[in-house]
């Protein structure tokens, strides 16, 4: 590992684990990030090594609060909402010229969400069980402009209830009498992600190297009086989750419909638009997804089914529940 003082510890994928042998903290849509503080100066460096100090100027008070200590955490960019958004954090994360990032950091400041101390005061604490290591973080009463410990709970479900809330990207899970094994994916680490499923109309699709390489889906605009319009805003190309069978009823369904005319209320990305075949925006599908970027686009989404149980004219912005 090129740079960095050692390889974060990552986590395993899967259901919640309940028990009173786990503590759970929120899952921060972010980037991870080792904050090396000594000789009252610091190093940042990303998962892969490589010093990512530059690219966050607004971190340069912590090393005040501390005289020598190695932390874990996730550099998030809150938006508007006070939300983690990944995608206005993504202008930041590769910035290496000192100007630019000193603009941004001005502009849109990250904050760096501490969940782990593993050296402090030159004494290796990787070794020590989570709880004690948390517990220790917690002592420090580190809390600054740009930093933050973020809490950690004891009830699983209640945490995951409060992430899905405030549309918070999961839960983390962690073994409470774990050590930290750098460079290790461990089962002593869940990561559990919120998904949303919600109705969207279809507007047309762009043929892959199936038939359906990609349904291309929205919400109905509506007017000042809530009626809608008969045309659709543009959240995204889903393309998951659609088998053979799937595909053979989505195209009896769409194949009737096929227009002249995108029935989108703006251009797509050409991206999107290549070769696209536009239908009559009547057809409802439920998909699954992970959250949606500030533009409206849906992240990792999935087809789950074609809805013919509901109206398109009844598909609203609101309608999107917990998975």
């Amino acid at each position: 590992m090129p740079g960095g003082p050692l390889r974060p510890m990552l986590a395993t994928t899967g259901e919640l684990p309940t028990g009173p042998g786990w503590w759970y903290e929120f899952k921060w849509d972010g980037v991870r990030a080792l904050a090396d503080i000594s000789g009252g100066g610091q190093r940042l460096y990303a998962r892969s090594g490589a010093e990512i100090t530059v690219a966050y100027p607004e971190l340069s008070g912590l090393p005040r609060a501390l005289d020598d200590a190695l932390l874990d955490g996730e550099m998030v960019l809150l938006d508007a909402a006070g939300r983690p958004s990944f995608t206005l954090l993504a202008e930041r994360m590769h910035v290496r010229d000192p100007a630019r990032a000193a603009r941004l950091a001005a502009g849109a400041p990250a904050t760096y969400m501490i969940f782990d101390l593993l050296r402090l005061r030159g004494a290796d604490l990787t070794g020590w069980p989570y709880r004690d290591r948390r517990q220790a973080l917690e002592a420090l009463g580190l809390a600054g402009p740009a930093w933050a410990v973020p809490p950690s709970f004891t009830d699983g479900p209640a945490t995951r209830a409060a992430a899905a809330e405030h549309g918070l990207e999961g839960v983390v899970a962690k073994r409470r009498d774990a050590i930290y094994r750098p460079g290790a994916r461990s089962p002593d680490w869940v990561k559990v992600k919120i998904e949303l499923t919600r109705d969207f109309v279809v507007g047309g699709w762009r043929p892959g190297v199936r038939r359906i390489g990609g349904l291309l889906v929205g919400v109905p605009v509506r007017d000042a009086a809530g009626a809608a319009t008969g045309a659709l805003r543009f959240t995204g190309r889903v393309g998951g989750g659609i088998g053979s069978a799937a595909e053979r009823a989505l195209l009896a369904a769409l194949e009737p419909l096929r227009a002249e005319r995108s029935p989108f209320d703006t251009p797509l990305p050409r991206e999107d638009a290549r070769g696209a075949i536009w239908v009559r925006p009547e057809v409802v599908i439920e998909v699954r997804y992970g959250q949606q970027t500030p533009d409206g686009r849906l992240r990792f989404p999935r087809f789950l089914r074609i809805r013919p149980d509901v109206p398109a004219t009844d598909v609203t912005e609101e309608d999107a529940d917990a998975g």
